[in-house]
């Protein structure tokens, strides 16, 4: 999204959410949070829980801006699998491994999902706890019950929101979380909390905010309720043949000796062998990384409705049982960057003087897109703003 497109949409979203006139007035965000009362009340949350819980809120218009912004769509799957599957996040994953292994033997025994899995999944949703989200859930569940276009489905998370804080799982005071509402270690959506959520460590509650024991477990108990087999891998890579036209997708699975049968073989070359049906996933098309993927690789997809995250995961597992990882090069001249790579890029902006807040922190966010654009543009390069190999070689004078 340009500058001006964004501040064109906060300008159109204020007047939605402020004026007295428009359609969508404070007025109306009143009438709206009094029309789910009704709801939420029929639905078992009593007075005293929504009125503390909603007391004196205001829509947030910032949040209708992320909604229309998700990542794992918009970014083009080298520049988003390079940030979440780098060498820090691998070693990180390893540590916490270690750190937490009685806690991830006790989810793998109860649940059947290995340890190395439910650590990627900890670790591309809040980096190992390091990014849980600072907005508050009830109110950004609130601006999405009553704004955009999945009222429906963000009303009945609101409330479980409030049904979770009248359980006294998690403490209304750090009740905090993503942009659409998902919270904890795992980030979990609060009706996926309500269904899945496990109490790991035995203190009574489900809490996957302040218990890595509960968040570990609440993961294993979400994958293997989402078809998790146990002792079944997620896939792997794949060589294709020349000129492959065969057919593709995640959800068209056949017989491994279908696959062989077709030219396929594993990346080394050697033979696909025996195993449970799967399907093709070819992310970037024939000429990137193609990859035969089980129904666990189902089961991490449902976690989050898009394949190039679950390839995330699936590629960060990997790594984490001491895989080498990816071996095909995706189809760009210009990879994208590890996080490390994304905070000497803006190290090196601000020491041209850009103005980045003095933050090296890797998030590439509206600041340092719109350097970088101003950079490329006085390089030569395409000034999209885009952090990747050609801007940091150029910054470093190469």
């Amino acid at each position: 999204m340009t500058q001006s497109c964004a501040m064109r949409l906060r300008a159109l979203l204020a007047v939605a959410f402020l004026a007295p006139s428009a359609a969508a007035s404070a007025g109306d965000f009143q009438a709206c949070l009094a029309s789910i009362h009704a709801t939420a009340r029929a639905a078992g949350v009593d007075e005293a829980t929504f009125d503390k819980a909603t007391r004196g809120i205001e829509p947030n218009p910032e949040i209708l801006d992320f909604a229309k912004a998700q990542p794992e769509f918009k970014t083009p799957i080298w520049d988003y699998l390079a940030g979440l599957v780098d060498e820090e996040r691998v070693n990180d994953g390893r540590a916490m491994m270690r750190r937490w292994d009685q806690a991830l033997a006790a989810a793998e025994s109860r649940f059947g999902v290995d340890k190395a899995t439910i650590t990627a999944v900890w670790g591309v949703e809040s980096d190992f706890g390091r990014s849980f989200g600072t907005r508050p859930v009830v109110q950004s569940l609130a601006t999405l019950s009553c704004d955009g276009t999945r009222q429906a489905y963000f009303r009945s998370e609101l409330i479980a929101a409030l049904k979770i804080i009248q359980h006294g799982d998690i403490d209304p005071a750090q009740f905090n979380g993503s942009w659409a509402g998902a919270f904890g270690h795992t980030q979990f959506m609060p009706s996926t909390f309500l269904r899945t959520a496990v109490d790991l460590d035995g203190d009574g509650r489900k809490d996957l905010i302040n218990s890595v024991p509960d968040a570990l477990g609440s993961t294993a108990a979400y994958l293997r309720k989402g078809g998790w087999t146990p002792g079944v891998g997620w896939g792997f890579e794949v060589k294709l043949p020349s000129n492959y036209a065969g057919p593709s997708g995640r959800t068209r699975k056949e017989p491994m000796a279908a696959w062989a049968a077709r030219g396929l073989t594993r990346i080394d070359g050697s033979p696909i062998g025996s195993g449970p049906n799967a399907g093709l996933l070819i992310p970037a098309g024939v000429g990137g990384p193609a990859f035969l993927v089980t129904r666990n690789f189902d089961a991490i997809y449902s976690y989050n409705a898009a394949e190039s995250y679950a390839l995330a995961i699936a590629l960060l597992s990997d790594r984490l049982r001491g895989g080498r990882g990816l071996v095909a090069a995706w189809p760009t001249n210009d990879p994208g960057l590890s996080r490390a790579e994304r905070r000497e890029v803006q190290t090196l902006l601000m020491r041209r003087g850009y103005d980045l807040d003095g933050k090296a922190d890797g998030v590439i966010g509206t600041k340092t897109k719109q350097a970088i654009s101003d950079f490329q543009a006085k390089s030569g390069l395409t000034p999209n703003g885009r952090a990747s190999a050609s801007v940091l070689a150029a910054l470093r004078g190469r």
